[in-house]
This record gives C-alpha cells, sequence and structure tokens, in this order.
C-alpha cells in the first residue's frame, strides 16, 4: 500500500493510491492524506484507485473522512479511475456523486 501525492492545476491536489486498502492501510493513507492537504490547502482532492488491487469496506470510511475533510475547509472531492468493483461498492454507499464528478 503506497499513496503517491502530486499537485495538479488549479488547486488541485492529487492522491494516487496503490497496492490493498484494509483496515490498517488505511490509517496510513489518511494520515498521508490528511498531511498533504494540510500542508497544500487544495481547493479539490482527487483520489486515484487505478492502482488498487483490493478494498474493503475502510475504503469507503477513506473517502467519506477526506470528503468530511475537504468540505470542512470548502474545497471538493473527485473519485477517479476505479476498478469496477470499486465503483459498486462507492455506489452502494451513496457517493455517486463523487463517482460521476459532480462536487
Amino acid at each position: 500500500m503506497a499513496v503517491y501525492i502530486s499537485e495538479g492545476r488549479g488547486g488541485e491536489l492529487i492522491a494516487k493510491i496503490t497496492g490493498e486498502i484494509d483496515h490498517h492501510s488505511a490509517r496510513w493513507l489518511r494520515s498521508d492524506i490528511d498531511t498533504a492537504i494540510s500542508d497544500k490547502s487544495p481547493e479539490k482532492l482527487v483520489l486515484d484507485f487505478s492502482g488498487v488491487s483490493f478494498m474493503d469496506s475502510s475504503g469507503v470510511g477513506l473517502v467519506m473522512g477526506r470528503y468530511k475533510n475537504m468540505a470542512g475547509r470548502g474545497g471538493t472531492v473527485r473519485l477517479v479511475n476505479m476498478p469496477d468493483y470499486i465503483q459498486k461498492v462507492m455506489e452502494l454507499a451513496g457517493m455517486d456523486r463523487l463517482l460521476n464528478g459532480k462536487e
């Protein structure tokens, strides 16, 4: 599990997640992403799931927490490059607005 943080255009912070997201790794991912949010103060957080090979319900919690963090700062979150099974999990969790890029 790893997260690679980069800055995009227009105040965008991109967090590319790789490996497995489970209870243990979610804690480290939360910490790394939240530190980057605090340091960079982005307007938009993009969570890129293209490198994720497994995700349990901890991934939903990871996304919800980052959404609340960004909303509290007046920012937005968008989810991109999700494998089909992750997209299905996010849809079942009611995260359709984030999936479709509608903040």
